[in-house]
């Protein structure tokens, strides 16, 4: 799948959880959603661009639930 693809579904992902009050919360969520929903491929390659390429266009929260959360 086309990476900005993945980009951008992620990134939709973080607004839901923008407003949560508690960071930790809301990047265990972002991570167990895409953990849920996500192909073992697309979450491969998302991995991929964030410890490879820096992850550029995720917003942070995002990018961080990716670092720290994501199982592949």
């Amino acid at each position: 799948m086309d990476i900005q693809r993945l980009v951008s579904m992620a990134n939709q992902i973080g607004d839901f959880y923008e407003s949560y009050p508690d960071q930790s919360q809301a990047q265990h969520g972002i991570a167990e959603h895409i953990n849920r929903f996500w192909a073992l491929v697309m979450r491969q390659q998302i991995a991929h661009y964030v410890a490879e390429q820096g992850g550029t266009g995720l917003h942070e929260q995002v990018q961080k639930a990716i670092s720290a959360h994501l199982k592949i």
